[in-house]
């Protein structure tokens, strides 16, 4: 080796910064998501505003059903019905649009299913005269509401890696749950203060049609089936609005100082990725639910999602009778004691999930540079960070740890302000006892609900929205069988036996299934795992099972 090559070796070597090795590292590995730190606030805004819709729309209507049984000279019973089927619609919904998300891009149907929404509520505030039309037109619009917080969840999945889910999951699914909470006391409000319940309905007018432009000029397409990582543009016709303005001045701007190339440039961005216009099997969130790992999953989340629906629902049956005799406006009102539980839960929650994915990626990692060890020179210490941005793939990390870590005790004193609740309702204790319970328990739920939801969609990062399905199919199922049984079974047994009852399915039941899910949900997962990529292989796999591999893992 001659001199000069030594003396270039070493000037190169001298020139090797902690800098210089990120970037390198940077450059070789593509991030998961290309869309900015400000796009990606500005989806999290947008997902949690589009989650309140389902909630919302079906608890704002509850203070409607005696107005409207008496201007439809109908009974209870019959307004009833259109409670009922808006919860089958609202299990069926996300089967139908939701999964076709995954594969036609999650921005169409979002669009398509605010518009279906607002035009049902139009429907609705203009119907004066028909029963039937209610139930048709309450069927419609959960058709429309209650398909989008599955896709909410498939576009968190599209943007953000499991190590830092949980800053978009927090807030979205917090405002899911406070639409559940503020319903009652918004829809009595309106209807207390306007005299009318027509003015309910307008207001979802309102709200669905702000949200649908709101779509439509900034949610840009994320579905990773069709833009990748976002750094693809899709066509002209799916990108937002004012996207598509702002591309075309740039374009215009560059034809205008003669740079031809830019503008062929910006016509190809606009050409956008081919769609294939396959329609996946809507039965596909259902076979997931027969995965060992999903079905326990699916338990904690139906169990806590319908233990805090029969709370909803047992407000207007306690307070209303002795000794509390509340009037409506006051019942509305204990309706925001959990509203604030989940409120406080909102940010909590993501900051807790993104820490805990923190902290066993270290310990799964077992580095020689741990947090605070200065050993090791620049360059080192430099890889060694970079080493640690960088997400570990699902399948050889035991999420299910991290999703539920501290979960057990929340789980155990979950049980305890359950059948707490429950015995305060019974006896008839002063009503600030089953308030400050219902505070404890909107936080709780919300806590595991979040906490969940992530790792049932992290188990199936193929078909995200998908599995959102399937979580969805059964919080209705749950929720409704709950709410069905709640006034036959506290007649029966009263309220005491019946939370009890409710506490040891959702606490204690939750609390073995968790146990199993980190003994061996990794396991199960990895199982899975390597069965679709067999299938894969061979050419077999067709993607409609599920996203994740065949049947039940064994």
């Amino acid at each position: 080796m001659s001199e000069a090559q030594i003396k270039e070796d070493k000037t190169s070597a001298s020139t090797t910064t902690p800098a210089t090795v990120l970037e390198q590292a940077s450059d070789t590995v593509e991030p998961y998501s290309a869309f900015s730190a400000t796009k990606r606030q500005a989806i999290t805004l947008l997902l949690s505003v589009a989650a309140l819709v389902s909630p919302l729309t079906a608890t704002i209507y509850l203070p409607l059903l005696p107005p409207l049984a008496a201007h439809f000279s109908t009974s209870i019973q019959a307004i009833n019905l259109t409670i009922t089927l808006y919860i089958i619609f609202q299990a069926l919904a996300p089967l139908l649009l939701s999964t076709h998300s995954d594969t036609l891009g999650r921005r169409p149907i979002y669009l398509a299913t605010f518009a279906l929404y607002t035009i049902a509520s139009l429907g609705l505030a203009l119907n004066r005269s028909s029963y039937a039309a209610l139930l048709i037109l309450r069927a419609v619009q959960s058709l429309g509401a209650s398909a989008v917080l599955s896709i909410c969840y498939g576009t968190v999945a599209d943007v953000s890696p499991s190590s830092s889910r949980g800053r978009i999951l927090g807030p979205m699914m917090a405002s899911s749950n406070l639409g559940t909470a503020i319903g009652p006391v918004l829809g009595g409000w309106i209807t207390y203060s306007s005299g009318s319940v027509w003015w309910a309905f307008w207001g979802l007018v309102i709200f669905g049609a702000a949200m649908f432009a709101l779509l439509v000029s900034f949610m840009p397409e994320t579905a990773r089936n069709v833009v990748g990582n976002g750094s693809i543009s899709d066509r002209g016709w799916n990108r937002p609005l004012v996207e598509l303005l702002t591309s075309r001045c740039g374009a215009r701007q560059s034809t205008h100082h003669g740079d031809n190339r830019d503008a062929v440039s910006g016509q190809r961005e606009l050409a956008g990725p081919t769609r294939k216009f396959h329609f996946a099997s809507p039965f596909i969130s259902v076979r997931m639910m027969f995965h060992p790992d999903t079905a326990l999953i699916l338990w904690i989340v139906g169990c806590f999602y319908a233990l805090w629906y029969t709370v909803q629902a047992s407000i207007p049956l306690t307070f209303r009778a002795e000794p509390y005799r509340f009037n409506e406006l006051q019942i509305g009102l204990a309706y925001l004691p959990g509203a604030l539980g989940v409120v406080l839960c909102m940010y909590l929650t993501g900051k807790a999930m993104d820490h805990n994915y923190r902290v066993l990626a270290a310990r799964q990692r077992g580095s020689d540079y741990g947090a605070g060890n200065s050993n090791g020179t620049d360059t080192e210490r430099a890889t060694h960070q970079h080493q640690q941005n960088k997400d570990i793939p699902i399948d050889e990390f035991p999420i299910e740890r991290a999703r539920s870590r501290f979960t057990p005790p929340l789980l155990l004193l979950s049980l305890i302000a359950t059948v707490g609740y429950g015995w305060a309702l019974h006896t008839r204790a002063h009503a600030a006892v089953g308030l400050v319970l219902q505070f404890l328990m909107g936080f709780l739920a919300t806590w595991i609900l979040n906490m969940f939801n992530a790792l049932l969609v992290d188990g199936f990062p193929e078909a995200p929205a998908a599995a959102a399905t399937a979580g969805n199919l059964v919080r209705c199922g749950f929720s409704a069988g709950a709410v069905a049984a709640l006034q036959p079974l506290t007649q029966k047994i009263g309220q005491g036996w019946f939370f009890t009852l409710v506490g040891i399915l959702s606490g204690a039941a939750g609390l073995v299934a968790t146990c199993v899910l980190n003994e061996k949900g990794m396991g199960w997962r990895r199982k899975r795992s390597e069965r679709r990529k067999n299938r894969d292989e061979k050419g077999e796999w067709t993607g409609r099972d599920d996203g994740g591999g065949g049947g039940g893992d064994r």
